[in-house]
Order: C-alpha cells, then sequence, then structure tokens
C-alpha cells in the first residue's frame, strides 16, 4: 500500500486553546499520536518521523513505537518550521529526498488507512475530502524555502479527492467532548 512513502506527524503545537497536549489526549484508549503512527504503519509507511516540542519528547516518544521522534526547538515559529523539521530528519534518515511524504497533524484525526491508499494513487499535493488530512505532500524541496509560518494552503496547490474519512480536528474542549 503505502511502502516506500514516508510519513511525518506534526504533534509540536503548544495545544494553548485545548489546556493539554494534543498529543497525549486519549482516544479509544490511545493517543491522537499512536495512532496516527499505528494507522501510517498498518498503511505500510516505510518511515514515520514525529515532530514534537521538547517538553513532550519523552512521553511522544513512549507512545510511538517504531517511529522516530524529533524535537522542533522553536514549534511557535509555525506548523511549516515544524514541517521542515520533519523533512529535514526524513532526508537525513533516507540519505535522499524523498519524491512522496504524508503529512499528518495529530489534531485531524479524521482519517483511515482507506484515507491513505486513496492518496497513495495521486501523483501531487493532494488533501483528501471530507477529512482534510493527511495530506500526500509531493512539493518537498519547495516546502523547505518556505517561511517557517507559511501557510501550506496558501503557498502550494493541492488537489482535493474523494477519499474516506470525516472532518475532524481537536482544537478546544468542546472538539475534545465531541471526540469522546
Amino acid at each position: 500500500m503505502a511502502k516506500g512513502v514516508p510519513a511525518i506527524v506534526l504533534a509540536a503545537g503548544a495545544s494553548s486553546r485545548l489546556g493539554e497536549p494534543k498529543a497525549l489526549v486519549k482516544w479509544s484508549n490511545e493517543t491522537l499520536v499512536a495512532r496516527s503512527v499505528r494507522m501510517l504503519q498498518e498503511s505500510g509507511s516505510s518511515t514515520i518521523i514525529v515532530v514534537t516540542r521538547a517538553e513532550l519528547q519523552v512521553d511522544v516518544m513512549l507512545e510511538c513505537n517504531g517511529a522516530t521522534v524529533v524535537v522542533n526547538p522553536n514549534p511557535e515559529e509555525g506548523r511549516t518550521g515544524s514541517l521542515q523539521v520533519g523533512l529535514l530528519s526524513l532526508i537525513s534518515e533516507l540519505g535522499r529526498t524523498p519524491r512522496r511524504v504524508l503529512v499528518c497533524p495529530v489534531d485531524r484525526c479524521g482519517w483511515n488507512s482507506d484515507t491513505v491508499s486513496q492518496l497513495l494513487q495521486c501523483k501531487k499535493n493532494t488533501s483528501p475530502v471530507p477529512s482534510g488530512h493527511p495530506l500526500l505532500l509531493c512539493d518537498v524541496e519547495k516546502v523547505l524555502t518556505l517561511a517557517k509560518s507559511a501557510s501550506l494552503r496558501d503557498s502550494l496547490d493541492i488537489e482535493r479527492v474523494n477519499a474516506p474519512g470525516e472532518h475532524m480536528n481537536i482544537d478546544t474542549p468542546g472538539d475534545l467532548e465531541a471526540l469522546r
């Protein structure tokens, strides 16, 4: 399925609106970060990088068996900055720049392995409808040149494809209550 397609899980946000680390939120007896890693492994992702913040590093590492956990030293600079940290780690681990990468924000958890299968049939930057994530990123080198605060949505051409899943965004206590 996703053999040879690496993935990056973005889990470095401050979670200020939620009031607790999103990566460590439990859903059906597993944390959101563990769920992301498990589902990527089940989809056959070859290499998985989880980007987190320094104060969560140990807790996230304990939840991410089989993934490499790296720290974004400046996560407040933006999500694209975290993605760049993950891409650089991935390039270092692979010894090359990958042509395609799955990008999975930990708080956008409405996708499943069928979503990934649908995305992997695409050859361009692609986001699934209705879940919105993960993103199949093909413009890796372009992302590395963007400002850390840049919006991928505004900086890249992203195609949309119908795929299984539902739109979920865990940002507030109300979103968390709806998840549970």
